[in-house]
């Protein structure tokens, strides 16, 4: 019978963009995702063309949380994966002082997490950042950034030190290479030399905050967090080999310099040979050197192929690789690949030697409610049933995994087209890709199957 280890954490991840709406309550200032109203596919909007969007309300978790909240604890969540909306804390990312009731609304967020033995898994940027910094400062393209966000990132682990014990510093920040505006403030048609520029200054404010966390937070620990897009070679031929081994450090790139602290030849011959000169100042990497993160955290979804013919290429969501005739799609067209979440926690396990953390997995997909009023979800609990036991598998394998929370255990705004009717939640939330909608919550199928798999710590899994 399936066991995992008995500190297993055991929840689900929300990011503040896609859940809380109240997008201009108690003192917030507009983030970069406040001005996407239609997803990160659509080209982002000046402050003055802004127009109202789904994500303003999202699901209303910023008033209705205790209740939200409550449903989890119902399933069983010893953890609960969320993330800080930085223009809550500093509504413009410059002011030297933060904003009170952004501090105090997470206070009592933590706190009723508390109240049910929740430990809460907090994302400093979940793709947002005060817009304000885009305006004024061109994003993560000025250094001046590094600064704002190392005083961010000491306000708030000074704020919840006590409250919060595991924190991530950016969400997929290997994304930032195929959005640019949702990673690190700059235009879509940004060159390579600007988006690595500010990906440098990006990493040297992780290094910033790794270190701060380290030396704040008593009993704290704190990862990075990578998609994990692993490319399979679409063939044996050796030229599809290194064209999967190019794919697959172009992500790998971020978890090598904050684990390892410094940059990998690999990159160093790929921005020479593609005219990329990196800015630094000469501590810069001392900074990186001294901070390695306590843990590697990733997201899984699909794996891709990858070939040395770029006539394979199929257009993705956001990314683009070769389709495997061997899997199975999902209703996006994203493919289904369970023994790929084993392959790639064995990978980065051999590649690290930290323990890691799978932060986001899960299927979205469209929901309908039946003729006897549920939601009977059996295509997402097969989708999370396959990968947990290659989880196992892969605990069995040696790999020390420290948890497991599910991507939107309540259904919410999808990240890059902002529509409601992408479903990924244990709980449905009657609001539609139009806006309309009671918000009303409804447990589906897949609710008591996930509170069963927890409950017997896996042991329900088939």
């Amino acid at each position: 019978m399936i066991q995992f280890p008995k500190q297993f954490l055991w929840g689900g991840a929300i990011a503040a963009n896609q859940v809380e709406g109240a997008f201009d309550q108690d003192g917030k200032g507009l983030s970069t995702s406040d001005m996407l109203p239609n997803g990160i596919l659509s080209p982002h909007q000046t402050r003055e063309e802004r127009t109202p969007g789904i994500k303003d309300l999202a699901i209303d978790f910023y008033h209705r949380y205790p209740d939200d909240i409550a449903l989890f604890d119902e399933m069983g969540f010893n953890c609960l994966r969320l993330s800080i909306a930085w223009s809550r804390i500093f509504p413009n990312g410059d002011e030297l002082e933060p904003n009170e009731a952004g501090l105090a609304y997470y206070d009592r967020i933590f706190d009723e997490l508390a109240k049910r033995n929740m430990q809460p898994f907090v994302t400093l940027s979940h793709y947002e950042m005060p817009y304000a910094l885009v305006e004024n400062y061109g994003g993560w393209g000025n250094r001046k950034l590094i600064e704002f966000f190392e005083r961010y990132a000491r306000t708030v682990f000074e704020r919840y030190k006590d409250k919060v014990k595991l924190w991530l510093t950016f969400n997929e920040i290997n994304m930032s290479l195929h959005a640019p505006f949702t990673g690190v403030g700059l235009l879509e048609q940004a060159s390579k030399q600007e988006i690595y520029q500010a990906i440098h200054h990006q990493l040297v404010a992780n290094a910033k905050a790794v270190r701060l966390c380290q030396s704040l937070v008593p009993n704290g620990k704190i990862g990075n967090m990578l998609l994990g897009a692993l490319n399979y070679p679409y063939t044996c031929n050796p030229d599809d080999v290194i064209a999967a081994m190019h794919e697959n450090n172009q992500w790998l790139f971020f978890g090598d310099v904050q684990t390892r602290g410094r940059y990998p030849g690999y990159m160093l011959r790929y921005f020479r040979e593609n005219g990329i000169e990196i800015a630094m100042e000469p501590n810069d990497l001392a900074i990186i050197a001294d901070a390695s993160v306590d843990f590697i955290s990733f997201s899984y979804y699909a794996s891709g192929c990858a070939s040395a013919d770029p006539k394979q290429k199929e257009v993705g969501n956001i990314v683009d690789s070769v389709p495997n005739p061997y899997l199975e799609k999902s209703q996006w067209g994203w493919l289904i690949d369970p023994k790929g979440l084993r392959i790639l926690l064995n990978f980065l396990h051999d590649r690290y030697q930290k323990p890691l953390f799978i932060v986001e997995n899960g299927l979205g997909a469209r929901d309908e409610i039946n003729d006897q009023g549920e939601i009977v979800d059996d295509y997402r609990i097969q989708y999370l049933n396959d990968h947990l036991v290659q989880a196992h598998e892969a605990i069995l394998d040696g790999v020390d995994l420290m948890g497991f929370t599910s991507w939107g255990p309540i259904d919410l705004v999808a990240n890059s087209t902002a529509e409601m009717s992408k479903r990924y939640g244990f709980i449905y939330v009657d609001r539609h890709d139009d806006g309309n909608g009671t918000l009303e919550r409804k447990r589906k199928k897949s609710f008591h199957w996930y509170q069963e798999v927890i409950k017997t710590q896996g042991g329900s899994l088939k």
